[in-house]
């Protein structure tokens, strides 16, 4: 009886889907969680940068207040003997803010740092940076947006002092330039005395703070990616030692069912060969015999019948056949001989049955050392199927005249060769042929089973199949061997 057992392609395709789904299942959770992190961490380190951003600006525009106010107060308090003195007399006066406008003309503080003087009409009395502007009327000055700069200035100094943003002329670069300026009414004099400071230091200053937040935020981000890239490649570590110990698995599973098969194909073969040699050979004997008996007497009886000894003298003879034939089956199904004499006479047997049924000459040789271990049964039946397969195929495929069959037995492996001078193979075609070479994987096949090993070689004119199985059981030598082992 024989067991098959066949994986169709949808049980392998609905068992990678299941993997995948697996694979899915871990993968995609975790994805998720860091996309979910990664959304939040960028999303509150953004809020806070542009927390620090908007504090800082604060904090800088406060400070560059104070700042502007202190010089103010530093040139109002310098000019302040001056400014207490006037209005004694109407030359004095004049000559009092002539001293001031040049005391205010020589403070200043850094390339873009100075104080600016208009009368409350908007004519420019003191500019030490645009010394052109000085005597103009700039009430109608205008910066490109539209804006009346001299009179926003005017209009806040009247109100008793403050601050204005402008546009005005950087002179350390000639461009136009946001400015935050201070100016303060001298009320006596109708003067409006201020300064500023441009804002593009602020803007530097606060696009330098907002990079590093940027660069840190970015930094951030390739963390979580290393991270998530470190998470994803644990998993996929994990899954392909899942993997391979499952394939491990399986592997082992179907070596141990593909053994299981073997052994219940070689079950059923002796069951059916001890049935066909004590069962049907046996009937097949007696009818012999009484058909034997019953031409005897016809022989010997006085009324010969030509015709009826003829025909019961055929019948003898295509019954002998048949017997020949069950027995032929019998052998080939489970040969008596590789349980009663061994693995080394059953071989022999083989060759020369092969050899009378054929034109190919095949010999056979055995080399016994000392120690050789014990065969075991399943080592013994795997061999001579071996050897069985090899012949047959060397019979069909091979065109040779002569074969050649040894065994080797030593104390830790046993050695099957089986050559021949045919017109061999190709042997990579053959091994990667997932169609053909039938008979060479299921050699294979039942080696595997045992952590055997399987060695070609083949060319035009000779070819050579070894098949090598280790034993690991020490014993006397092996009853089949022990009568050539000399």
């Amino acid at each position: 009886m024989c067991y098959v057992v066949i994986r169709s392609p949808t049980d392998r395709f609905t068992k990678m889907k299941l993997k995948a789904k697996i694979f899915l299942l871990a993968i995609v959770p975790f994805l998720v969680a860091i996309a979910g992190i990664a959304f939040g961490v960028r999303h509150q380190a953004t809020t806070l940068a542009k927390a620090q951003h908007d504090t800082t600006q604060l904090a800088y525009m406060a400070s560059k207040k104070i700042e502007l106010r202190n010089y103010v107060d530093l040139a109002t308090g310098a000019i302040k003997p001056l400014y207490d003195e006037a209005g004694k007399n109407a030359r004095d006066d004049a000559m009092l803010r002539d001293r001031a406008l040049a005391m205010l003309q020589k403070m200043d503080f850094g390339p873009d740092g100075y104080f600016f003087v208009y009368d409350m009409h908007g004519r420019s009395l003191m500019h030490p940076r645009e010394p052109n502007l000085v005597g103009r009327d700039l009430w109608t000055l205008r910066d490109p947006a539209g804006a009346p700069t001299i009179q926003q200035l005017l209009a806040v100094a009247a109100q008793g002092g403050g601050y204005v943003r402008y546009v005005w002329h950087r002179p350390s670069t000639g461009k136009l330039s946001a400015k935050l300026g201070y100016v303060v009414p001298l009320q006596r004099w109708g003067w409006m005395l201020g300064t500023g400071i441009y804002l593009d230091d602020v803007d530097t200053t606060l696009a330098s703070i907002d990079r590093r937040a940027s660069a840190d935020i970015d930094h951030t981000m390739m963390w979580i990616g290393t991270i998530a890239l470190a998470g994803l490649g644990v998993i996929a570590v994990c899954a392909l030692v899942l993997n391979v110990s499952e394939h491990r698995s399986a592997d082992a599973k179907l070596k141990r069912l593909a053994q299981q098969v073997v052994e219940s194909q070689e079950n059923e073969r002796a069951r059916l060969s001890r049935e066909l040699h004590d069962g049907i050979s046996q009937m097949l004997v007696s009818v012999k015999l009484l058909l034997e008996s019953a031409l005897a007497r016809f022989e010997l009886s006085a009324t010969r019948v030509p015709s009826a000894e003829a025909a019961l003298s055929m019948g003898i003879t295509r019954l002998a056949d048949a017997l020949r034939e069950v027995r032929r089956i019998s052998h080939a199904l489970r040969p008596s001989m590789l349980d009663d004499l061994g693995l080394a006479a059953a071989l022999e047997q083989l060759t020369r049955e092969l050899s009378a049924q054929s034109q190919l000459a095949i010999g056979f040789t055995q080399i016994c050392h000392d120690h050789a271990a014990h065969l075991p049964d399943t080592v013994k039946t795997t061999l001579f199927r071996i050897a069985q397969e090899a012949l047959i195929n060397i019979l069909r495929h091979a065109h040779a005249s002569r074969a050649a069959v040894a065994l080797e037995v030593s104390g830790s492996e046993i050695t099957l060769s089986i050559s021949d001078d045919g017109r061999g193979f190709n042997v990579e075609r053959v091994q990667s042929d997932l169609f053909g070479g039938v008979g060479l994987r299921n050699i294979r096949e039942r080696l595997e089973a045992l952590n055997g090993s399987l060695q070609l070689d083949s060319h035009a004119g000779h070819t050579i199949v070894t098949a090598t199985v280790p034993l690991f059981m020490r014993g006397p030598l092996p009853e089949e061997l022990q009568a050539n082992h000399s």
